[in-house]
């Protein structure tokens, strides 16, 4: 995400950072560099004059002409600035204090609602929920079955009524909640291509009956500048109390993400980053403006790992580890743990200067992890367990079975040995190791 965007800073920032010294002359031509960079991104004009006005502000100043390095103190005023004109801090969903929870999506047609609403359920289902989805989409075929596909696949059950009134269904689905103890409610409406009189007379009916702990808009980031201009729309008509921005994933400007807080006055609560009923995060302003100039994302890299490790496997295997015990089971265990993380350019892209759409054009074979798996699963437990015995009938007869060949066989094997001679001292003494292991909590 934010690919071109990011190139284009990191172009105007090679102009600061090649200067020992900086003039006004120097940052004008610079933020004017920054200014188009935005404008490409499909940032609202609005928002990109009011920016370039506070950040040259800032970098005229004594702190910046003055300095040694003016060209950094440049990269960390712009980061400051769009971190707040993303919203400054991650603004979380609010909880009821009497149960349940209501929260009503709206959005158009095609920007992810109902994936999202079930999303959403599954987030807050593993921090120990109860949630329950309102099915009131009954216009577009197929709508309230799409919901119960997704709601089946998070394990949270759906209320529907059929075509009845979504007023109607709404109030039902209240009562429904708590005789039952469903302590939040997300409540799936329709959408239209467009913004209607129909479509909002509808959700403002919704919105009476329903009284809402949270109002979120999801959109379509890939959209740009239209994302801002339905965001604009709803929140005159309905108050919205938050932004979901989905398929951030995909190849997205930056023109919704940095323009929808300032236009609408409303934070971005969460993202969507791909089409897996996990793949949603709670935004942090700070994180993304970070990821945008290529500084990474560190803290939700170490975030993915704490959700994806168990603590006692990582316990066990310190200790395997120290007794020189490891296997090639505990080797394809690891693999299932990264894999539960996300996909390996969506990590690396959260890596300390690596740039967004840096590894676009990479290969990165997501296939070579099931391949891996295949061929440790065509291994008898024994072998596993003593891969020594490992000859070249028995590497043939593993290879037939995992569709793979012995030179790949022969490579898995010397990653592991790696991996062995790697983590042998690793786990060894000395104040760096003791230091580094205890980053991640070894």
């Amino acid at each position: 995400m934010f690919s071109n965007l990011a190139d284009k800073l990191s172009e105007a920032f090679k102009k600061f950072r090649s200067k020992g010294k900086l003039t006004e002359a120097d940052v004008k031509a610079g933020m004017r560099e920054i200014k188009l960079a935005l404008l490409e991104a499909d940032v609202n004009f609005k928002v990109v004059k009011a920016f370039v006005a506070k950040v040259s502000e800032r970098a005229v100043g004594s702190e910046v002409l003055e300095s040694l390095l003016p060209g950094q103190q440049i990269v960390k005023i712009v980061n400051e600035e769009l971190t707040e004109l993303m919203g400054g801090t991650n603004s979380k969903l609010t909880i009821a204090p009497k149960p349940p929870t209501v929260v009503l999506m709206c959005g158009l047609q095609g920007s992810g609602k109902t994936t999202h609403t079930a999303k959403l359920a599954k987030m807050y289902k593993k921090q120990g929920k109860n949630p329950l989805l309102v099915a009131c989409d009954i216009y577009r075929p197929a709508a309230i079955k799409q919901l119960q596909v997704v709601a089946e696949q998070v394990g949270v059950p759906v209320f529907e009524r059929g075509t009845q009134k979504p007023a109607e269904t709404v109030k039902e689905a209240l009562k429904y909640a708590v005789k039952y103890g469903h302590d939040m409610v997300f409540i799936d409406t329709a959408g239209r291509l467009h913004v209607d009189e129909e479509l909002m007379a509808e959700l403002q009916e919704i919105k009476e009956v329903a009284d809402p702990t949270e109002i979120l808009l999801v959109v379509d980031s890939m959209t740009g500048q239209d994302a801002v201009n339905v965001a604009e729309k709803f929140n005159e008509l309905l108050d919205i109390t938050g932004v979901i921005l989905t398929k951030l994933d995909g190849d997205t400007r930056g023109g919704a993400a940095l323009s929808v807080r300032y236009v609408t006055g409303k934070p971005i609560k969460f993202i969507g980053t791909g089409e897996k009923l996990d793949a949603i995060e709670p935004f942090y302003p700070d994180r993304m403006a970070s990821r945008i100039l290529g500084m990474g994302d560190v803290l939700s890299l170490i975030e993915k790992a704490e959700q994806a490790v168990d603590e006692k496997k990582a316990a066990e295997l310190e200790r395997k580890f120290r007794e020189q015990t490891f296997t090639l089971e505990d080797f394809l265990d690891q693999l299932e743990q990264l894999k539960g993380m996300g996909s390996m350019d969506q990590l690396l892209g959260m890596m300390p200067g690596v740039k967004p759409g840096a590894l676009k054009d990479a290969k990165i074979d997501e296939k070579a992890m099931a391949k891996t798996e295949a061929i440790i699963l065509s291994m008898t437990p024994y072998e596993r367990t003593h891969p020594n015995v490992l000859n070249s009938n028995r590497k043939k007869r593993i290879a037939a079975g995992s569709g793979t060949t012995v030179e790949q066989i022969n490579r898995l094997l010397k990653q592991y040995e790696q991996t062995k001679d790697m983590m042998k001292k690793f786990m060894g003494g000395g104040k760096k190791n003791r230091k580094f292991r205890g980053m991640f909590g070894i």
